[in-house]
């Protein structure tokens, strides 16, 4: 899969590529980063016009609710670089009177995973390359200014999770809230993305139901202590916690803004100043409420020796996730940051609508959506599994 990988690097430099599927070729661009010059430059070497691809989410923010996972917007007229980004991500766009929508193929679905997987807005322009322009496109791919992928390798790449991980270097760190903390790095497949085992105490003397956090990195809350979330307190607080218990582990993961990346979350921060909750911010662009993939997270325990653990974390979704992966979770442990007014409407909404176990925390002991179950489910049997 290494041309699948290699196209989400080109993706993210604003370069074009080309998607085969059965004997047809597609031109694809990122509709973040387009210039009309860009724009441009593609249709005259397809002769042909584009169609816009667009997740299920963001057209239900643009008021239409489709069943398919993507859709093709198909125009009368070919819409400029503005008004492709409007209908993109800008919020209180409407699509253009004779547009048409059609449930995406199988080539403009891998051109939209392709560029959710490279953390881009999910919103792709698909050029159908017709007969006419094929010598002129085969004349690019060889030169080297193109590059082509399989849309079926491009699906797998996109399905097949952080694939194996890499253990690549470790060292000795020690931390205010932990002094005998070891910091071990481990490096996705594709080269994208690198994680951190945070290896707190000595693993010989560990509980047998291993304390464990599941921290997904934070910018703006973890470095700078943006009052925005909760997340530089968890941080903080979870490390000393497993510290207080005879040590564990923190894994602090790759996945910026529920894995839609630091751009597309400041993306949702301004759409949350102009009155959106988190969740509704990120369908704006594009996202589901949580494009993290915790794959990663079992790979990186198994690697560390760990399958029974005790889970620091308020976050359901965690649970399952290590769950259905065999990891046995035998306990959960509630992990807080402070609610302040700056973050309360964010807990909320994290209590509300992802329904975290914040009950507590938010005095909400009536609360539905956070009630925790009794008990944690075995092994295999959760999420409904």
């Amino acid at each position: 899969m290494r041309q699948a990988e290699r196209a989400i690097f080109d993706l993210r430099r604003g370069l074009p590529i080309v998607l085969r599927h059965q004997g047809a070729q597609t031109l694809v661009l990122a509709v973040e980063g387009l210039c009309d010059a860009t724009l441009s430059a593609a249709g005259t070497l397809t002769g042909a016009s584009a169609a816009l691809v667009l997740s299920r989410h963001r057209m239900a923010a643009l008021g239409h609710v489709v069943t398919a996972e993507a859709v093709s917007l198909v125009f009368d007229q070919q819409p400029m670089e503005g008004e492709l980004r409007a209908l993109a991500w800008t919020r209180g766009a409407a699509l253009p009177h004779g547009v048409q929508v059609v449930d995406a193929d199988q080539t403009n679905l891998a051109a939209l995973r392709l560029l959710a997987r490279a953390q881009l807005v999910p919103a792709a322009l698909a050029f159908a390359v017709p007969e006419a322009a094929r010598s002129a496109v085969e004349h690019e791919l060889a030169g080297g200014q193109l590059l082509a992928v399989e849309a079926d390798e491009a699906l797998r790449l996109c399905r097949s999770g952080p694939g194996l991980l890499t253990r690549v270097s470790e060292a000795r760190v020690p931390l205010a809230e932990a002094e005998n903390s070891r910091f071990v790095l481990f490096r996705e497949a594709d080269g994208v993305h690198e994680h951190v085992a945070i290896v707190i105490g000595d693993p010989g003397r560990w509980p047998q139901a291993v304390p464990v956090r599941l921290h997904s990195s934070c910018l703006t809350g973890d470095l700078f202590g943006s009052l925005r979330c909760d997340c530089g307190e968890q941080l903080r607080r979870g490390v000393a916690a497993i510290n207080e218990q005879g040590g564990g582990v923190l894994l602090y993961l790759s996945q910026e803004g529920r894995g839609i990346g630091l751009a597309n979350k400041l993306r949702a921060y301004g759409l949350q100043d102009e009155g959106l909750d988190t969740i509704d911010a990120d369908q704006v662009i594009g996202f589901s409420k949580d494009e993290r993939d915790f794959r990663v997270a079992h790979e990186m325990l198994d690697q560390l020796g760990i399958a029974k653990v005790m889970l620091l974390t308020n976050n359901p979704s965690k649970v399952e996730a290590l769950q259905r992966a065999g990891i046995n979770v035998v306990e959960r442990q509630a992990i807080y940051g402070d609610v302040t007014r700056q973050n309360e409407r964010y807990l909320q909404t994290k209590a509300d609508r992802h329904g975290h176990w914040l009950h507590d925390l938010l005095s909400e002991q009536d609360e539905p959506a956070s009630a925790e179950p009794e008990r944690l489910p075995a092994p295999g049997t959760a999420g409904g599994a």
